[in-house]
């Protein structure tokens, strides 16, 4: 949970912040992600940097939802039962994230996703097994 709700932050904090481009290169890249409007129909013409903004923004919202969910299960105390499924959940949803993130980005997001992936699986395993169910 603690994790999750670092990662959002971090990663928040990363949407606000702006890198000058080092070269000639760099610049034009800029130029054309922050200005080219990419006509896909339908009236939707995004940039790729309002693109990258949006997918990255919905991450945030991933890792809050999910600190958010495991802190209000905790607070009302729910059972273990619950607290293994909502776990095993989270634990198949970012260990998909994790190995997406392995893949195609870099490290900071690569080892935080896997700290929630492995915090995830840890709480699922060691969760008692109640399943007296009446």
């Amino acid at each position: 949970m603690v994790m999750q709700a670092l990662t959002g932050i971090f990663h928040t904090i990363g949407l606000f912040a702006d890198t000058a481009p080092k070269n000639e290169t760099e610049k034009q890249l800029k130029s054309l992600m922050d200005n080219y409007h990419m006509p896909d129909g339908m009236g939707f013409s995004p940039t790729v940097c309002s693109l990258f903004f949006a997918l990255s923004a919905c991450f945030s919202l991933l890792c809050f939802m999910g600190a958010m969910l495991n802190f209000y299960l905790m607070r009302k105390k729910v059972s273990p039962v619950l607290i293994k499924g909502i776990y095993g959940l989270q634990a198949i949803i970012f260990g998909v994230c994790f190995t997406l993130m392995l893949f195609y980005t870099f490290l900071p997001p690569v080892v935080c996703t896997g700290l929630i992936f492995t915090g995830c699986l840890g709480v699922y395993f060691s969760a008692p097994r109640d399943f007296n169910l009446k």
